[in-house]
């Protein structure tokens, strides 16, 4: 318990403020006719903005990126011909990069309390939208806003859920979970993002050190899960409105490559133990755009959720 008070602690000297269970001004936020519970939305400490985005993102070749081992986990993705890498080191801190790729602008969000990283277009009616941190949590997991609009939006569930463009969806962008020298092996022409983020910030220090591995919930969930570690890693995918979840520790039992079905679609999901990743493709062999986040965090968006399990 002593690592998870240690991580609030930290955050909370970027506000000066107090963890709070429930905020009554939820941080300026107006939450009339919210999608989600109102009352389940609280506030993680941290005012808006206090965990700052990165909107001007600097990149660096592969080869300059001396801070990072190996073993760094990062989030990567390829669009438009262009691939790119943002380590979590960097993302603990900032958790929202408003990114472009070409002429696509590409939000990419981590929320260190749910270990879940998504990528989406930002593009709506016709204009890019951009997000920062509102210092809320739903499900434990980070409500993102724009900036154009002030809505509230749910990371895991990539929609408005407050606001103007209540109801709207951000369209998901397959992005990859692993290990920094894995990324960097499979696409050596790779950028990566930089600590030259403008922001006074100690990269080479974890925040949520010892996070990953302590049985305990920070913030209150909608629906507890129950069968594995609440800090296992899943793949979670939904196809067609059929939710299915994929834990390390059963895909950890096989070959490596697990053929099945989902909502009607082949698929096959592939597991690196070394790397710890798990990413699933459809059966033109394109990937699919699943999310690996903790087993707690998908079970509590997703209670009807089909599991894997090996035989």
């Amino acid at each position: 318990m002593k690592n998870i008070h240690r991580i609030y602690f930290i955050l909370i000297f970027l506000s000066a403020g107090i963890i709070q269970s429930h905020a009554a001004s939820m941080n300026g936020f107006v939450l009339d006719g919210a999608l989600i519970p109102e009352n389940e939305i609280f506030s993680g400490g941290p005012p808006k903005d206090a965990i700052p985005s990165l909107d001007n993102p600097v990149f660096i070749k592969a080869a300059q990126a001396r801070f990072l081992r190996d073993s760094d986990r990062v989030l990567a993705l390829t669009r438009n011909g262009i691939s790119k890498a943002y380590p979590l080191r960097i993302l603990n801190w900032h958790e929202i990069v408003n990114d472009r790729f070409g002429d696509e602008g590409i939000i990419i969000t981590y929320c260190p309390l749910c270990g879940s990283g998504t990528a989406n277009e930002v593009k709506v009616n016709g204009r890019h939208l951009q997000f920062g941190v509102s210092g809320l949590l739903y499900n434990s997991d980070v409500l993102m806003y724009d900036r154009q609009t002030q809505s509230l939006w749910s990371q895991i569930l990539s929609q408005a859920v407050t606001g103007p463009m209540k109801g709207v969806e951000l369209p998901a962008v397959s992005v990859i979970h692993t290990t920094w020298g894995d990324w960097r092996a499979r696409h050596p022409d790779t950028l990566v993002l930089s600590q030259e983020t403008g922001f006074n910030r100690n990269y080479h220090v974890n925040p949520y050190d010892g996070y990953e591995r302590d049985s305990s919930i920070m913030f209150p969930v909608r629906f507890r899960a129950e069968g594995y570690h609440p800090k296992e890693q899943v793949l979670g995918l939904v196809m067609d409105g059929k939710a299915k979840a994929y834990p390390f520790v059963e895909l950890a039992q096989g070959s490596g490559a697990v053929d099945d079905q989902l909502g009607g679609h082949r698929i096959q999901v592939r597991y690196s133990h070394a790397h710890q990743s798990a990413e699933a493709f459809d059966e033109k062999g394109a990937l699919l755009p699943g999310v690996v986040l903790f087993w707690f965090a998908w079970y509590a968006f997703h209670p009807q959720t089909d599991i894997y399990r090996a035989k």
